[in-house]
């Protein structure tokens, strides 16, 4: 962990508190009319950053979490969190990491460094994908394709406003949910729809 990286775990709480107070917009969306996605979540598939595929049909029958992450940002620490989140609920949520160089040059490791700093720093066990850009783009992987066009997930169009934000699907397959970056995945928020 690099000094900087160690200053901004050690600062992880004043960078929630601040990142409350500056919100002005709402932090949460929700799908409460349940619309349903007009491409079906179980047709994607990505990599995982040990190279090995993730058909996301696998994942049926569970709510399903993707953030999109950085290891030199205020909310890095949110990867204890994840974890924390993931232990408690690992029969019933999955949770997929994207890292992502798309916001000031927070994540500049290969996909080894990443999985080795949050294994080291974090002990997260929760399933990390290949390094990819989230933000819409022509560079923009398919999997936030999805998560950030109405016209394919039914309802949000809501891209990534930073480093970890997160998006929950539930177990049909049908995008509920967005949460900003100063969201804690630990929040009430979360909390209650993961229940």
């Amino acid at each position: 962990m690099t000094v900087r990286q160690m200053f901004l775990k050690l600062t992880y709480p004043f960078w929630m508190w601040f990142a409350k107070r500056k919100a002005k917009k709402i932090q949460h969306y929700s799908n409460n009319e349940l619309k349903k996605p007009l491409q079906s979540f179980y047709q994607l598939h990505y990599t995982r950053n040990n190279s090995n595929p993730l058909n996301f049909s696998k994942l049926k029958g569970k709510k399903v979490m993707l953030v999109n992450t950085a290891s030199d940002c205020g909310f890095t620490n949110q990867y204890a969190d994840l974890q924390k989140l993931y232990s408690q609920f690992q029969n019933k949520l999955e949770i997929l990491a994207f890292p992502a160089n798309d916001f000031k040059e927070q994540e500049k490791g290969s996909d080894e460094e990443i999985a080795q700093f949050c294994k080291i720093n974090f002990g997260v066990t929760f399933p990390l994908m290949k390094k990819s850009s989230v933000k819409k783009s022509r560079e923009q992987n398919a999997i936030f394709q999805w998560l950030t066009n109405a016209d394919i997930n039914g309802w949000n169009n809501k891209q990534p406003s930073w480093n970890f934000s997160k998006y929950l699907v539930n177990e049909e397959g049908i995008l509920t949910d967005y949460f900003g970056p100063s969201v804690s995945p630990l929040s009430n928020e979360v909390l209650n729809a993961i229940h």
